[in-house]
């Protein structure tokens, strides 16, 4: 079954956190992940808000945890840590 990568994120340092978009990307497409959704307009309900949205839908659950487990992603990360505030999670999809 196909699954969601959804990240809600507040940036602290654009150029440290952009780094980790230039290597996220391409990362994401190597498992399989295709961007859905990539920091559009929103509509906060509930929750916290961050003004920063990203859905990603991978093959799988599997395919998505491995992706975020891989040197190249974690290479991303290493970016985006100290340079944003942020919730990710995986969510399989009923399709």
């Amino acid at each position: 079954m196909p699954a969601l990568w959804i990240a809600h994120v507040t940036v602290t340092d654009e150029e440290a956190y952009g780094k980790y978009a230039k290597l996220a990307g391409p990362a994401i497409a190597k498992h399989g992940g295709a961007f859905i959704a990539r920091g559009g307009r929103y509509v906060q309900l509930e929750g916290k808000d961050r003004p920063r949205n990203v859905v990603a839908k991978f093959p799988s659950v599997e395919a998505a945890e491995a992706c975020y487990h891989s040197p190249e992603y974690q290479e991303a990360l290493s970016h985006a840590r100290g340079a944003s505030e942020r919730e990710l999670l995986i969510v399989e999809t009923s399709e």
